[in-house]
């Protein structure tokens, strides 16, 4: 599957899932991303009210409200332009501090179009990286929007136990559902912990911290793993 080819599908799999997705989530969201996403990643974010906060694939925009109340502001994007314009209408208390943009995370120059005055203190995603096409542009364009010792969190499903298919080490596409009853089944992008892992370095990264989180009886076999990005400049790892 070529990139632009599956990003353009991938999209449009999103546009028809936006209406469905926003209405299952709500205002709290789910209790998935409440009990094993949410806490975690706001650990490792550690956000406060000085904060400048890019969030990636914000969807309904609930992780972004979170934030608002905390006092941070945020610019909250993704490339549905369905998924954000119910996020505009179900954040509409936030507006004042948040800024919602459509912008593909597959491409490095439609994210560097949120570039501000200033400089990201924080970067964030929740559950987004394995439906994105091709995140190497991503973690490039994120850590040169970050300021200095800026950091990045994202959780993700975890690559080594949640998989359709029987293929860890080769990266590949397959399509899924994520909440039963959702219009149309979307595209997850399956990559190794070591890919992931390796992307992050590539783009400038080190990693200081993790956590693998697990959910409802099941407490041996982790689903999502939440990674902590750190911007730090080369000579200072020397």
């Amino acid at each position: 599957m070529k990139k632009k080819m599956g990003t353009e599908e991938s999209k449009k799999i999103w546009e028809k899932n936006a209406k469905f997705w926003d209405n299952a989530m709500g205002n709290q969201s789910n209790a998935f991303h409440r009990k094993v996403v949410r806490p975690k990643v706001t650990e490792l974010l550690s956000p406060n009210s000085t904060d400048y906060i890019l969030d990636v694939a914000c969807g309904n925009g609930n992780y972004s409200s979170y934030l608002a109340q905390i006092g941070a502001a945020i610019v909250a994007f993704d490339y549905s332009e369905k998924m954000i314009e119910l996020a505009k209408k179900r954040q509409f208390k936030y507006l004042k501090q948040i800024e919602f943009c459509v912008a593909d995370a597959a491409s490095r120059e439609s994210i560097l179009t949120l570039k501000r005055n200033r400089l990201f203190t924080k970067a964030v995603s929740n559950m987004a990286i394995m439906d994105i096409t091709d995140i190497e542009p991503l973690f490039m364009a994120v850590y040169e929007l970050l300021d200095e010792n800026g950091i990045f969190v994202f959780a993700t499903q975890h690559p080594c136990f949640v998989t359709l298919t029987e293929k860890y080490m080769t990266p590949h596409s397959y399509y899924g559902i994520a909440i039963e009853g959702q219009p149309k089944k979307q595209i997850y992008y399956h990559r190794s912990m070591q890919d992931i892992f390796n992307l992050c370095f590539r783009a400038g990264f080190v990693i200081d911290g993790f956590y693998e989180e697990c959910f409802k009886n099941n407490r041996e076999i982790p689903m999502v793993m939440i990674v902590r990005l750190k911007k730090v400049k080369c000579s200072s790892l020397r």
